[in-house]
């Protein structure tokens, strides 16, 4: 379609587009598409190409496109009161009643919830905090950070770091020293094929324990993990994984982050990855989910036992020194009241369980015979695809080849559906909102079997 403004020829001069081959699109030589309008499951381009977002975005419009409830909380909210700061016990309205919505819904033992924007600033706060936590116990040598390799945290100087993925450290001179990797709980890509899904777990605790004793308990102060692997490959752990690495850092005294932002309000059919778990996390990063993508908020939700210190701290050296300026922003926290009710009232977590359910049978009925599939693997409103060039010695393509991203071309020029082509694999990702239907989750699973076909055959 051609259009009479200079819109595409602007975004191409002026606009810097993250995770994007940067020389490539300034030249014109990668893809470009303007998105003009969305409603439920599906996006619409200013082509007037209508698009199945199998991804809700970023694993983040939870309530599907187009909600007027959420709009009209938002516009309501900017009249009345666009913004206020947060800082010296400033609140509004909506902040506060976020807030008790969030802890209403959180395990148990969560005390406070702190707001900011993304989940990668949320994380950044949770290690601050860690780190303050432990200056007040008169411990200042606890600093590190256990993170896994494959997590990802988000994208600053500290969550880059903690952030377990190549793409996200290289020329960026990351991670810093403060961060320690461990063992990815990545059954599929386990050294031995007849190790049981319990001896591999054993396995990555050993592998806890040993960079535990060689680093020194008493310099570590925390570990942060999702409760399923997002971005590195939509990873569900291994069985009795959360359970025994909780056991090992209580005996040595080592917070634990649980990093719901992928997984938190309804994404694996329960509230939080932590109640599907049974984790019992010190702090717990939140952001995607809390106001679905229609604005920017994040937050950390802070435990009794860890707030009680934080406390005791401010009564030794004064107010905290940490805040943003758009921490609590009204209009975020408006769109996150909102959102939170409309998944209530639509029972969607329970929707997120069953429709997701039927997906991951479906694409595995689908997908999972195929000579070049691994593994159909997934829980939740979560699945993914892993291809292989030889499934009986799960021997890997090369990564020139590209496999993983001409699936997800193919799969979305042919059948218009979007899937995200995962990096450090050739896995191809589905994380759709959770409203989607089974008649929309039968087309996804058909659409992705016919591109698997036109690429490997």
């Amino acid at each position: 379609m051609l259009h009479n403004d200079h819109l595409e020829q602007w975004d191409r001069e002026n606009f810097f587009h993250p995770s994007t081959h940067l020389a490539d699109f300034a030249r014109g030589q990668a893809p470009q598409r303007v998105i003009s309008t969305a409603s439920g499951c599906h996006i619409e381009d200013r082509d007037g190409n209508r698009l199945l977002d199998a991804f809700a975005g970023l694993y983040c419009v939870n309530v599907g496109y187009g909600r007027p409830e959420i709009a009209e909380a938002i516009a309501e909210q900017a009249r009345e009161l666009a913004y206020y700061h947060a800082y010296v016990g400033h609140g509004t309205e909506a902040a506060i009643t976020l807030a008790k919505m969030v802890l209403d819904r959180a395990p148990d033992h969560m005390s406070k919830v702190y707001f900011g924007l993304s989940g990668s600033d949320a994380n950044e706060t949770n290690i601050k905090l860690v780190w303050y936590y432990n200056n007040i116990l008169g411990r200042p040598e606890k600093k590190k950070i256990i993170s896994r390799w494959r997590g990802y945290h988000g994208s600053g100087l500290m969550t880059g770091s903690l952030t377990g993925l190549e793409l996200f450290h290289k020329r960026f001179d990351l991670p810093l020293a403060q961060v320690l990797h461990t063992d990815a709980p990545y059954y599929y890509r386990r050294d031995r094929a007849d190790q049981s899904e319990a001896e591999f777990t054993a396995q990555c605790v050993a592998a806890l324990e040993e960079l535990i004793a060689r680093e020194g308990a008493d310099t570590i102060a925390a570990f942060i993990g999702e409760p399923v692997l997002g971005t590195g490959g939509i990873v569900p752990p291994p069985e009795g994984y959360w359970p025994a690495i909780q056991e090992v850092l209580e005996r040595h005294d080592i917070l634990l982050i649980a990093d719901e932002v992928v997984t938190g309000f309804g994404r694996l059919g329960t509230m939080f990855g932590s109640d599907r778990y049974g984790m019992r996390p010190d702090l717990m990063t939140i952001a995607k989910g809390l106001t679905s993508a229609y604005a920017p908020l994040s937050g950390s939700i802070v435990s009794d036992a860890v707030w009680q210190v934080l406390a005791r701290g401010s009564d030794e050296t004064g107010p905290i020194g940490h805040g943003w300026t758009y921490s609590a922003h009204p209009i975020g926290a408006a769109a996150g009241v909102a959102n939170l009710k409309l998944i209530d009232d639509l029972n969607l977590v329970e929707n997120a369980g069953t429709v997701g359910a039927y997906l991951n049978a479906r694409m595995a009925e689908a997908l999972a015979d195929h000579r070049h599939v691994g593994e159909v693997r997934g829980t939740g409103m979560l699945c993914a695809v892993e291809f292989v060039k030889d499934r009986d010695g799960r021997t890997f393509f090369d990564a020139a080849d590209k496999i993983g991203p001409h699936i997800a071309a193919a799969l979305l020029e042919q059948s218009k559906v979007i899937a995200r082509a995962m990096p450090q694999g050739d896995i191809l990702g589905f994380a759709p909102p959770f409203c989607l239907s089974r008649d929309e989750a039968d087309r996804i699973v058909e659409a992705t079997a016919r591109a698997v076909g036109s690429v490997l055959g």
